[in-house]
């Protein structure tokens, strides 16, 4: 079993805070075995009893009657008013299927989840964790309907350096790998070629694709296809929602509205399936609304959307330096700044703005420098930044880290995916 340490700790520090512990992600990237198997491990190796923890995954048949929210509170409440002077555990998985009932007995007011978890939280005998797998269902709303009283915690697939703590051998060949399939935790234990991207089209056709339809309502699951082929061919470019539409109709040939694209970019977004990262002024030290980048949480999702056949192995590693800063918990955005060494005044471009607090760094991700006009082209915008903030290039071409003249530093693909050099 791969061990997500980052994960772990984060919900051993957490234990009895008061809160609810929120754990999202994608759907398949690990979030239950993170639960119930290696928290529920290290619960047992503390001394608590198994009984005391209690396992509830709505996806399963066996538990469908808990996803009346009312049901599940009355089922918890039996245990653990008994009991009052012994700790339990509640574990609820996938609260995106719970619905929202009449309370009949108060008047047949509307009942929800986070209706029901907030009452149980007033028990100090149990501590509650629950996961998802949608943010408009959960994330989203945690600061509210949990009334201020809950911890996320978001789990993304495998990081490089967990796929790699898993399977060893040859690093270049394992990055290559990884690189083709991506992070979904079971691709780790899978030798096949053709069994991993069975697996990730099915992820997608069976799992991502009917959830996204059924919970939204869609009615245009073509065009929900067609959104996320062009994304996928499109990361690391710079777009929007009208961009998007304006292409998707040139190619299907009918009018495609960009406020329907725009909702269903949304839809994808709260799937977990892709993320966003806004462009701002450097020097302006403002947002831009759009034009904006697309990144997929998994880079072997993508190459399984366009089946393969776009292998462009420098967005691809900007997608995985995405990913990366991400699941570390910075803050990316993407940096543009104004060059005006020429007569007219031309954007340029930084991959990544990181932010830790009050702490920032620029970030380009270059898969080869071995030119000089390549080089140029990748160093110019961080040298206009005009200021002192800490200036990374991370490359696959490079087999050691230096400093150039200009105090960039240049770091190995390897050791950044691998953690072997602090970025703050």
């Amino acid at each position: 079993m791969i061990q997500r340490a980052r994960y772990l700790n984060r919900l051993i520090h957490n234990m009895w805070n008061g809160e609810i512990k929120v754990i999202t992600g994608i759907r398949r990237c690990g979030k239950s075995v993170l639960l119930f198997d290696l928290f529920c491990d290290y619960l047992l190796s503390q001394g608590v009893p198994n009984d005391h923890i209690i396992k509830i995954e709505l996806d399963q048949r066996r538990y469908y009657r808990f996803r009346d929210p009312i049901v599940l509170c009355g089922y918890i409440e039996s245990i653990v008013k008994e009991r009052p002077y012994e700790r339990f555990y509640l574990f609820v998985d996938e609260v995106q299927f719970t619905l929202s009932v009449k309370d009949e007995a108060n008047g047949s007011i509307e009942v929800t989840l986070y209706d029901m978890l907030n009452e149980l939280k007033a028990y100090k005998n149990l501590d509650v964790y629950v996961t998802g797998s949608n943010s408009r269902m959960l994330s989203k709303d945690i600061a509210t309907e949990f009334r201020g009283r809950a911890t996320q915690i978001h789990v993304y697939p495998l990081s490089f350096q967990e796929y790699y703590s898993f399977i060893g051998g040859d690093r270049r060949a394992a990055l290559d790998q990884y690189m083709l399939y991506g992070g979904m935790p079971r691709i780790a234990g899978m030798t096949a070629e053709q069994d991993k991207k069975e697996y990730l089209t099915n992820l997608y056709n069976e799992l991502y694709i009917k959830d996204i339809v059924e919970r939204n309502r869609l009615e245009r699951e073509d065009l929900l296809n067609a959104i996320l082929n062009f994304t996928a061919s499109q990361i690391g470019s710079l777009t929007n929602p009208t961009n998007i539409a304006n292409s998707l109709s040139s190619m299907r040939h009918e009018k495609i509205n960009p406020s329907l694209v725009s909702a269903y970019l949304t839809h994808v977004m709260d799937a977990f399936l892709i993320g966003m990262a806004r462009r701002f002024d450097i020097k302006g030290k403002t947002y831009f609304n759009y034009p904006n980048k697309y990144y997929y949480t998994d880079i072997g999702l993508r190459n399984a959307r366009l089946n393969y056949r776009q292998y462009d192995p420098g967005h691809m590693m900007e997608n995985i330096v995405y990913n990366e800063l991400v699941l570390r918990g910075y803050s990316v955005d993407v940096g543009m700044v104004i060059d005006r060494t020429h007569h007219e005044k031309a954007q340029r471009e930084i991959d990544f703005i990181v932010n830790n607090g009050d702490r920032r760094i620029y970030i380009q991700s270059a898969y080869q420098m071995d030119t000089e006009k390549k080089e140029n082209a990748e160093l110019q915008s961080m040298k206009l930044t005009g200021d002192f903030f800490r200036k990374i290039v991370i490359r696959s071409d490079i087999p050691h880290n230096y400093y150039d003249d200009n105090g960039f530093f240049h770091c190995n693909l390897m050791d950044f995916l691998l953690e072997n050099h602090e970025l703050f």
